[in-house]
């Protein structure tokens, strides 16, 4: 592959719904490009983008892929993400990267929710984009009324750019509205065909309405259009690309990517509307923090920002990077400005899928890869030691589900824990966390799917399995009423014996745990006070009731007796936990359980079911907030144990369109019969 300077270059993400077509998509894009001599299709488990043996089996994508497609002089980075929302850190990542996107959605089943929530965030963040209507060959399409439904959900800024000749298995090519053209297609290759009246009346139509918008980007053309005038092909450029820069037109195409029909228009679309990385009005995705600031430009030094990390037990790890400022080659000197290392590269790459393409250098603007960046991680800035600049990590959404898992063979922990640390170079938004108190290894994510996947590569990758296993809830106990005991501790067995006598008094308390004494007259020395503290914060850790930890108390230490001789510091530990132990069981014991606060973004339609659902989970609902664009976020607290499998659930209640964010609040005191439950199980075990 060529060096390309910078204004050759096109970056776009492609986006859409799980099994929209995006993958087939650039699979055309290749064979139309010359890149591949036969046209790849996921169900024959033969293409570019999805190589992993996990996306094989699933028939599905699960991780970014890089696809560059070079079309009339220009290199076109296609960065390939999955639909499923499980993995939407893909995407932002591969959006943020990227001057504008394809958004893929399947003729055959409209808009859905990826679609939905894929628009919303582009709109957000005011990027660009095509939408690409996919399968348009599918049984029952009807492009009148895909196009409706369009209007209805996005507005009259989405414009045919081409429109079908027939559809569904009558499908045979589409018309060109800016040409007023009609092409006819043989094994993925496009020929000109004469458009009949009614086509020709359509597509003129359609030109009208991109003419209306173009003349509304710029005063001159506006002058133009009034007076009658045509646009030039010059003209129809830079008002087109104005107009979706700056939000005002989303241009539609139409094709089938498994058949290679529309693709064409599809790339000659690209390169002639979509913004080159150094255009001033391009969307910048990498959002500068601090240091020397940079503008895309080859003549500035260096500096790069790694967004996708591959690890490899074959290959080892591939930082995929986009260069901001300056020109890459092997003679550069690369600095971390996050680690303040400086790193040696592995080679200059461009990555087309699992390929590694050799290359001299790489321009600001394109997208690279190298390896044996050992002290690099995603989103980590790259750049000149003599011109530190840093860019703003991406933010990624917490995780809403976990799981607690064990390795299948034991002596296996190490090797699972560093298998689970290079999955996670790979994968931001997956964490690993081991809690302190239950010894528990859990991984969380944004869904089922993630997880799974995480566990199949496990195995397939790294050689470890595990199996999940119930999570154990951090339950705590506490009292409700004061109590007074004595703890007396004296054993005699010839020779030193031991004494030790307190009397303590518990009570409940806000704090988490408190130690007073009011000890008069010398009756426990004062030298005997801290292995008093000792011994109730040692006893602490076990309550009497189901043997989890004792919070929200105090003790105080008021009486006791000593022995001259006799006494210790290890028998006034030991009269402390008699003490505790009694006092634990005069107290009035109850137990308690974690409570999250919960908020819940979904649409109006679904509010009724959710907050049915929230309340027969214990929760309970504290208000709702409407948003601008017509959700509500419903905010609630509820037990943890009602929460494990809530993502689940909350996607099936609102067909995927339902998000939520969690936070541990507090501790509440657990219903009587479902304590009762709890401690009886505890005591089984």
């Amino acid at each position: 592959m060529k060096v390309y300077k910078t204004e050759q270059v096109r970056n776009l993400a492609l986006v859409g719904h799980s099994g929209s077509g995006k993958t087939n998509l650039t699979e055309a894009m290749l064979y139309q490009s010359g890149a591949t001599k036969k046209l790849g299709n996921v169900s024959s488990k033969n293409t570019v983008s999805d190589f992993s043996k996990e996306e094989k089996e699933r028939g599905t994508s699960i991780g970014t892929a890089i696809i560059p497609v070079e079309w009339r002089n220009y290199k076109v980075n296609v960065i390939d993400t999955p639909g499923f929302l499980d993995f939407s850190g893909e995407a932002h990542g591969a959006l943020r990267a990227s001057e504008a996107a394809i958004m893929v959605i399947d003729a055959t089943k409209g808009i859905e929710v990826g679609t939905e929530r894929t628009w919303k965030y582009t709109e957000k963040i005011g990027l660009p984009r095509i939408i690409f209507i996919n399968k348009i060959d599918g049984e029952n399409v009807n492009f009148r009324k895909l196009m409706e439904e369009l209007e209805d959900a996005f507005g009259k800024k989405v414009i045919p750019f081409s429109v079908p000749i027939g559809e569904g298995e009558n499908f045979v090519g589409v018309t060109d509205v800016i040409f007023q053209k009609g092409y006819k297609y043989v094994n993925s290759a496009p020929e000109e065909t004469e458009l009949n009246h009614d086509q020709l009346k359509a597509t003129e139509r359609m030109y009208e309405e991109i003419a209306e918008v173009v003349a509304g980007s710029d005063e001159v053309l506006m002058e133009k259009y009034f007076s009658g005038e045509k646009f030039t092909r010059e003209d129809l450029l830079r008002g087109v690309t104005t107009a979706l820069l700056e939000g005002d037109a989303v241009p539609l195409l139409v094709g089938s990517g498994e058949k290679g029909i529309g693709i064409d228009i599809l790339l000659n679309t690209i390169v002639n509307y979509m913004p080159a990385p150094n255009d001033p009005r391009a969307h910048t995705g990498f959002r500068f923090k601090e240091g020397e600031e940079r503008t895309v430009n080859p003549k500035e030094p260096f500096a790069a920002v790694v967004f996708k990390t591959i690890s490899d037990p074959f290959l080892g790890k591939i930082s995929i990077f986009k260069v901001i400022s300056g020109v890459l080659n092997k003679e550069t000197s690369i600095y971390n400005v996050n680690s303040e290392e400086s790193e040696k590269l592995g080679g200059i790459y461009v990555m087309r899928g699992k390929e590694q393409i050799e290359i001299e250098e790489i321009y600001a603007g394109d997208i690279g890869a190298t390896t044996k960046l050992s002290n690099t991680v995603t989103g980590d800035t790259l750049c000149d030691k003599d011109h530190i600049v840093e860019y703003k990590k991406l933010k990624y959404a917490t995780p809403v589900l976990y799981y607690a898992i064990e390795p299948k063979t034991k002596g296996d922990e190490e090797k699972l824990s560093q298998s689970l640390k290079k999955i996670r170079e790979e994968d931001p938004t997956f964490v690993i966390e081991r809690n302190p108190e239950t010894k528990q290894l859990t991984i969380g994510g944004q869904g089922k799917v993630q997880l799974d996947v995480i566990l199949e590569r496990l195995k397939n990758m790294y050689g470890v399995e595990v199996e999940i296993v119930p999570f154990i809830i951090p339950y705590r106990e506490t009292i409700r009423k004061t109590a007074s005991v004595q703890g007396k501790h004296k054993k005699q067995s010839g020779g030193a014996g031991q004494y030790g006598d307190v009397w303590i008094r518990f009570e409940p308390s806000d704090q988490d745990f408190e130690f007073d004494e009011e000890v008069f007259g010398g009756a426990v020395p004062k030298n005997y006070f801290p292995a008093v503290e000792k011994g109730i914060i040692e006893s602490k850790e076990k309550g009497v009731l189901a043997g989890y930890p004792v919070t929200n108390f105090k003790a105080v230490l008021y009486d006791g007796s000593y022995h001259d001789v006799d006494s210790n510091e290890m028998s006034f530990k030991l009269a402390a936990n008699l003490a505790f132990k009694k006092g634990m069981q005069e107290a009035s014991p109850v137990l308690l359980e974690p409570i999250m606060k919960v908020e819940v973004t979904i649409p109006e339609a679904y509010l009724g079911d959710v907050m049915g659902d929230m309340n027969k989970r214990r929760g309970r609902i504290l208000g709702m907030d409407q948003q601008n664009d017509g959700t509500q976020v419903l905010i609630a607290e509820a037990p943890q144990a009602e929460l494990f499998t809530y993502s689940i659930d909350l996607r099936s209640l609102t067909q995927g369109r339902g998000t939520f964010e969690m936070e541990f609040i507090r501790y509440e005191e657990v219903p009587q019969n479902i304590a009762e439950k709890i401690i009886e199980e505890r005591k089984e075990k």
